[in-house]
This record gives structure tokens, C-alpha cells and sequence, in this order.
């Protein structure tokens, strides 16, 4: 039984997040994305649990589904933020905290709530403890809890940030990284770029949207293969052994496409690779301030091995492009929330398949045959190949994936379903 997780999303709670983020919507989302276990997301957050709490009842171990019938299953998944001081260095790390109960939710947030940490102001909670002492404070409610880094290499809230990051997993978590057993790649990088490090052969790659809309749930996720429905035990057994019998696969986004993958200067619109970074005193040649060095800089100073050395052992990844944005180029519009993309998208999610079983699975003259337009199968194709330009994204700025060139697709013929 094929089963696709996506492990970090937030609510409507959190900051610059969609008011959409309702445990119902996210459930008809998942449907139409592929998506078929997905994180709450923000349990720490008071009014959050209740509406958890509310619409959700366990249905085996650590497994939810919606009171009211929905069709997707959800996982008690949190992120949080920390900031601190470490060997003389302010620290902004992100983590994921992985909870096997409500029950142990509140104990988590009876615990935060004694330190005094603000749990009321934001779905992200922003906690002043180091890594190493808050694992510890975790396993000390419940040893079934583990924590997992998140979106790893961002530059500025990342166990390997270049701005306020650590150089590897013992000097974050220190004792403690021994329960380490995974860290998520983020959009900037994937499994390959964190191959090159030998420091995380001890830890799985796993990948997740960090969705703050419905509509960019999935941008990323993890596909496993069980014989029966999974437990939280069971999906954390896998993680730590790296059980590639159930651990089938990552989905991702193309890191270039990520808004940190290369050095640059947004204010300048200047973006480099770090060959070129380096040659400019890692400054930026037009208003000489020092560039947000990206995540492919900072894996190469990291790095201690070439991957496809090591390629063959490990979990391995699949790249696709969103739907959204293949309609968008196929059809000429800039925005992937035009009412040509959204109308499409929802004809083929409801005719055709979900959007993961469309981008990776459903035979091209399937495709071809629902499509309105001709040139959508074609850039299916050409994605599942890598036929792709890329223009990597720099200092907060997304990257652009290219199937057609700068131009597009030739005038698209259409067919008579438009």
C-alpha cells in the first residue's frame, strides 16, 4: 500500500499563513494533491489544539482522521523556532517535534507554558532553550517523541545555516544526536546535495512542503510502502533504521527553484554561484554588502565526498514541477492562481487523478487525451526527464523552472474542452 506523507505544514495560527489552513480544507487539499497522511501542523498553539481536538479522533496509534468522514489521516507534527546563544554565536535553528498523542501535547505545552515560552502568539512557537536541553526536556515527558531539523540548510533558521547554523548535527545536539535519525532537506536542497556530507550517513533525508496555503501542500513529501496501515511506532522505526523496504522514495521540489540556493543580493537582483562568491569576497558588486551565502555554498563547504559514491545505499528522490506552475507556462499566464491554472487544475484532479499520480504515474496519451491543451502532456514528459531550465533562486527570491525555454510552448492548439 502505497502511502504519501507530508510532515511540515502550519494553520491558519501561524504567521503569513492562509486563513484557509482548516483541519477540513487541508483534508479535501490532501485529497486532490495525493497526499494521504499530513501533519496538523502547530499543536502548540491553544486555539489550534481545540479545533484539533474538535474535528479529529485517533484511529490506531498516533494516526487521526477527521470526525466527520474526511479521507486523509493526520499526524501530530510541530514546528518550532529557537533562538539562543551557543560558543559565542546567536543561534536561530528550526525543529520539527514529532508527538505520539494528544496527551502528550498537553504535557509539552504544560511544560512550555511553565517556562514561560508565548505559546498564544504564533502556530510557530519562538522558544529560548538550546537543542540539545529541549530534546532532552521532550524525551523527558515521553520517550516516543523525536525530533527531526528542519529545512536544514536554510541560511537564516537552520541547523546548517550559513548565518547562524552549526557545522554538524553533534555540535547542535551535542548527546542527543544519537536520536537524531532523520533531517529534512528543505526546498533549497535534496538528497543528493546531503549525500556529499559523510557527518549525515547516520540520518535519513526526508522532504515536506512547509505548506502555508492549501494549494502548496505537497510541494514536497515522502512515499512509503506498507503491507498494512502504518503506526507512529512503525513510521519511526523506519526512520531510524532507514528502511528502504518501507521508505520508498522522496518527492521534491528542483532545489534551484528554492528561494536559497544560490548566493545573491535581492535588493540588487545579483545571484552567483559560490566559485563566483568566492572570487568577490563574498560581497555584493553593486552595493557592496555582504551576500546571504545559499544553500548550495553552503553544502560545498560541508562537503567531504562526491554523492555518487554513496548513491546506490541510500533512499532515493524523484523531481517534479507543481501542476500549478506547468499549467501557468503552458498557458502563457504569470500566475499559478489564474483562473485558466485553477480551472484546469481542478477538471484534471477531479477528471483525470491526483496531482502526484498525474505528474509521476498517469500514462502521457491519458494525459493527452484529458488535457485542453496539447502542450501539457508534452511538458509532463519532458519533467519526468529533466528536460528543464532553471533559474536558481537567490536571497528569499524563488527560482523559475523553465519546460518550454523563456518563450513558452509554441501558440498551444486547443482542444475543444477549453
Amino acid at each position: 500500500m502505497r502511502t504519501i506523507v507530508d510532515w511540515h505544514i502550519h494553520s491558519k495560527y501561524s504567521r503569513a499563513c492562509s486563513k484557509q489552513l482548516e483541519l477540513p480544507v487541508i483534508d479535501q487539499w490532501c485529497a486532490r494533491k495525493g497526499i494521504d497522511i499530513v501533519t496538523t501542523g502547530d499543536w502548540t498553539h491553544p486555539a489550534w489544539l481545540a479545533h484539533i481536538k474538535e474535528n479529529l479522533e485517533e484511529k490506531r496509534q498516533g494516526i487521526f482522521g477527521l470526525k466527520s468522514g474526511g479521507t486523509r489521516e493526520f499526524m501530530l507534527v510541530q514546528e518550532v523556532s529557537q533562538i539562543y546563544k551557543k560558543g559565542d554565536k546567536t543561534r536561530r535553528i528550526h525543529n520539527l517535534v514529532f508527538s505520539p498523542s494528544i496527551e502528550t501535547c498537553e504535557k509539552v505545552i504544560a511544560e512550555f507554558t511553565r517556562r514561560n515560552f508565548n505559546l498564544k502568539a504564533d502556530g510557530r512557537p519562538i522558544l529560548g532553550i538550546d537543542s540539545e536541553d529541549l530534546y532532552k526536556l521532550l524525551k523527558d515527558i515521553d520517550e516516543k517523541i523525536i525530533l527531526i531539523p528542519a529545512h536544514a540548510w536554510t541560511p537564516w533558521y537552520a541547523v546548517f545555516g550559513s548565518k547562524s547554523g552549526f557545522d554538524s548535527l553533534e555540535e547542535c545536539f551535542g548527546s542527543m544526536s544519537k536520536y537524531i535519525y532523520a533531517i529534512e532537506t528543505g526546498l533549497s536542497s535534496n538528497p543528493m546535495m546531503n549525500w556529499q556530507l559523510s557527518g549525515l550517513d547516520s540520518v535519513v533525508m526526508i522532504s515536506n512542503s512547509d505548506a502555508h496555503s492549501p494549494r502548496n501542500l505537497g510541494r514536497e513529501a515522502n512515499v512509503f510502502e506498507f503491507p498494512e496501515p502504518p503506526t507512529y511506532d512503525e513510521f519511526v522505526r523506519v526512520l531510524r533504521e532507514q528502511d528502504a523496504s518501507r521508505f520508498k522514495y522522496t518527492i521534491e521540489f528542483y532545489p534551484e527553484e528554492g528561494k536559497y540556493h544560490f548566493d545573491g543580493c535581492a535588493s540588487c537582483q545579483f545571484s552567483c554561484e559560490p566559485e563566483e562568491s568566492k572570487r568577490i569576497a563574498k560581497r555584493c558588486p553593486t552595493c557592496h554588502r555582504p551576500l546571504t551565502l545559499g544553500v548550495h555554498h553552503r553544502v560545498e563547504e560541508l562537503a567531504d565526498r562526491d554523492a555518487s559514491s554513496v548513491s546506490n545505499r541510500k533512499i532515493p528522490f524523484k523531481s517534479i514541477v507543481p501542476l500549478a506552475e506547468i499549467l501557468a507556462e503552458v498557458y502563457g499566464v504569470s500566475s499559478t492562481q489564474s483562473k485558466k491554472v485553477e480551472t484546469e487544475y481542478l477538471r484534471l484532479t477531479d477528471e483525470l487523478a491526483d496531482e502526484f499520480t498525474l505528474l509521476l504515474d498517469t500514462p502521457i496519451e491519458a494525459i493527452r487525451s484529458k488535457a485542453s491543451s496539447t502542450y501539457l502532456a508534452t511538458a509532463i514528459e519532458k519533467m519526468r526527464v529533466g528536460d528543464l531550465k532553471i533559474q536558481p533562486g537567490y536571497d528569499g527570491l524563488y527560482g523559475t523552472v523553465r519546460i518550454f525555454g523563456e518563450n513558452g510552448p509554441p501558440a498551444a492548439k486547443q482542444s475543444s474542452l477549453l
